[in-house]
């Protein structure tokens, strides 16, 4: 604790040493200058008492309680880069040569290792694979390859194909489409069951969703069409059904999840019953929620759990599980925010409520399990402060809550099984991760990793501390946000505002936590004279429903007020020059920003707008709808706030940047938003880069990006 205590202490420091040096782009994003050290591969072993992490090519396998010398479980036998054990811990999955397919899909070649014979075995000949995963009893390993499954017996070396209909852009079973991989944040769509017998899965047919396509340019004299199914706002959808494969006599049973196709299924997971699978289910608006409980011999569904409301469900609340059954079979735990805040409740099997195990006017942030032996519920939670993420434990029947997590800052605990031990990743708006050993009662056991060679480095450049505060607007709405003063700040000078936000809906932006990403560009920005801020609008997380949904059926409204209303604040403000406000977001960002320099023109004088949707009819329908409802029922909500619609009140320089391949926000947004900025006869700045998705990354692009915008800010504010 005492060398946790040291290193917040240094970093609080930094402004009262000497500094000499001032931070280079290249210092950020070519020469590594500020890169931090992390642990990789991090799995906690079965025992609960070990925990595994990779280095490379080697395993390693390390105890909780004591920093003793580690098993070294394979080495250097073949590339790894991930891997995962059987459920006996005897075998090992192994991938290699990832690549990646979208946010979160990739496709790879996989081996197994086994521990007792110290032998490598390829899972599979021909293309590579997809989403290996063991079976329970560790005997065989399912994947899917070109959108079927496939499952390959480890005894008798049997590759068995389960189904045979996977077709590109057409049928696609065991994996995701695009849009339920990116909007319900999940690719792998099959699940075995708890005794093996069984492989529950998706099937998603996409013959009546529309395509989408750019060009691949990649240096070729004929650049490469790439077409893939993307349904946008009020468009069709995949039709999804969710089957059950029995191996033992290779049969296949639809399970009954209604006649309506106009539907998500946006979970599925087995109970701790073997034969009873679990399955989610929200209508198309997201505002009605039922859990049912399918029979996976018969395929017949009963609904257990069913929950509305009068804007919208969100199960990305809390990330984690959002349905945990326990063991005995007798209960389970859901998440909910139906009292104003996201909070866990415990049902019985048969849907009854319990008792609500969390309460207050605080959300649960993250669920991060049961310690079913003392029935105790560990999560995060904001309940200090929105922008600290705190350590949590309370038992079942909502008694004994206790917070666990000692600084302040942003928690992220790994725990391992049973609950005994966690591996914490700790930040402060100011401070690198400091990695740590912790009991369940939060107490420290050892540090893993201090970051203390970044923080020293941190030293020698002259850096300022990233300040909270908060403010009240015009109508009386609490706003969060920082600043970073420049480190020769002088309350008798006018100062530039560069203001940077995301603002989409459950976002956190004004976090205790450390941008790795940004902090080191914002501090070069400061040293040349620039206030950087960041003020989180209404519809941000963290703060409840009611301030997360009130910009239901209306996105850009409230958040471009709220924006409007910082830079009236900062222009305030005896040390600014409200004359020289500007704006930087990035896709939800990149929106914002250009509504900020359209709709409200009169308070900004330049804009930065990375990959930024300019009209949500262009954006997907599950993340869209879910906010604005269908276009073709709330037209005007799709309209009064897209930039494109107010480009004729443009006054300030705007920089519009876009990848030609993000297959994400698409490059369509920024090109619809040229035609109106050139019909309106308005003067802009653009720049493209080829061939690059929604993360603008690869090889020196990052260093040329944050080039082009520095020099961008530097000109025009």
């Amino acid at each position: 604790m005492k060398k946790l205590f040291v290193l917040t202490f240094i970093v609080f420091t930094i402004n009262t040493i000497a500094q000499n040096k001032n931070i280079t782009l290249e210092d950020i994003w070519k020469n590594g200058t500020f890169a931090a050290k992390g642990i990789s591969g991090l799995t906690s072993m079965k025992d609960g008492l070990h925990y595994s992490t990779q280095k490379g090519d080697t395993i390693f396998c390390y105890e909780y309680a004591k920093d003793s010398k580690p098993e070294i479980i394979i080495a250097h036998q073949t590339p790894i880069e991930t891997y995962q054990f059987s459920e006996d811990e005897n075998k090992i999955l192994i991938a290699s040569g990832v690549e990646h397919i979208y946010r979160h899909s990739t496709k790879e070649n996989y081996v197994v290792y086994d521990r007792k014979t110290k032998t490598l075995t390829k899972l599979s000949e021909g293309d590579k694979q997809q989403y290996a995963r063991f079976s329970p009893d560790g005997n065989k390993v399912a994947f899917v390859r070109a959108n079927n499954i496939f499952i390959k017996d480890l005894i008798s070396g049997k590759e068995t194909q389960v189904t045979n209909d996977g077709l590109q852009n057409n049928i696609i079973n065991g994996a995701t489409d695009w849009v339920h991989e990116e909007e319900f944040s999940f690719s792998v769509a099959y699940f075995w069951s708890p005794d093996t017998k069984k492989i529950a899965y998706y099937r998603f047919d996409e013959s009546r969703v529309k395509e989408f396509s750019f060009n691949e340019f990649n240096n070729q004299l004929y650049p490469k069409e790439n077409k893939y199914k993307y349904p946008k706002a009020g468009e069709d959808n995949s039709i999804v059904t969710i089957h059950v494969y029995d191996l033992t006599n290779a049969s296949d049973k639809l399970m009954d999840i209604g006649k309506e196709i106009n539907q998500y299924i946006p979970r599925i997971k087995w109970t701790a019953e073997a034969n009873t699978l679990s399955i989610l289910r929200m209508n198309r608006l997201q505002n009605k929620l039922e859990l049912l409980f399918a029979n996976s011999t018969s395929g017949e569904t009963k609904i257990i759990y069913t929950e509305t409301s009068d804007t919208y469900l969100d199960i990305h609340q809390g990330q984690g599980d959002y349905v945990y059954f326990t063991p005995d079979n007798k209960n389970f735990i859901i998440q909910s925010e139906k009292d104003g805040y996201n909070h866990l409740y415990l049902f019985d099997i048969a849907g009854k409520l319990v008792n609500q195990i969390t309460k207050g006017n605080w959300d649960v942030l993250v669920y991060k399990g049961v310690d079913e032996r003392n029935k105790t519920i560990f999560y995060l939670a904001s309940e200090t402060t929105a922008s600290d993420k705190d350590i949590y434990s309370v038992k079942m029947d909502g008694t004994g809550k206790k917070k666990i997590s000692i600084m302040k800052g942003t928690n992220n605990p790994d725990f391992s099984c049973g609950m005994k031990y966690y591996i914490n990743r700790l930040t402060d708006a100011n401070t690198p991760e400091v990695i740590t050993i912790n009991d369940a009662n939060g107490k420290q056991i050892r540090i893993l990793e201090d970051n203390s060679k970044l923080v020293k480095k941190m030293q020698e450049f002259i850096i300022t501390k990233k300040e909270f505060f908060s403010f009240k607007t015009s109508e009386n709405v609490e706003l969060n946000a920082w600043m970073i003063k420049p480190a020769n700040f002088d309350v008798t000078k006018k100062y530039p505002v560069f203001l940077t936000f995301y603002g989409g809906p459950g976002s956190n932006q004004v976090s205790n936590s450390f941008d790795i990403k940004n902090y080191f560009w914002y501090q070069l920005l400061s040293e040349k004279g620039y206030i950087i801020a960041c003020v989180d609008n209404r519809g941000t997380g963290s703060r409840g429903a009611s301030f997360k949904k009130c910009t239901y059926k209306q996105l850009g409204k409230f958040e471009v007020t709220d924006q409007i209303e910082a830079a009236k604040y900062f222009g305030s403000l005896s040390y600014v020059d409200k004359n020289r406000i500007g704006t930087f977001g990035w896709s939800y960002g990149g929106y914002l920003s250009s509504l900020c320099i359209t709709k409200g023109a009169d308070y900004f004088k330049a804009a930065i707008a990375v990959a930024p949707v300019t009209n949500w009819r262009y954006y997907d329908n599950i993340y869209t709808e879910r906010f604005m409802q269908l276009p073709q029922e709330n037209a005007s909500g799709y309209d009064d706030n897209s930039p494109i619609n107010y480009v004729d009140k443009l006054k300030g320089k705007y920089l519009l940047i876009h990848g030609s391949a993000d297959d994400n926000v698409h490059y369509q947004n920024t090109m619809e938003m040229v035609n109106a900025l050139v019909k309106a006869n308005k003067q802009f700045d653009l720049f493209i880069y080829p061939d690059k998705n929604h993360g603008i990354t690869g090889g020196n692009t990052r260093l040329h990006l944050y080039t082009k915008m520095t020099d961008f800010i530097l000109t025009n504010l």
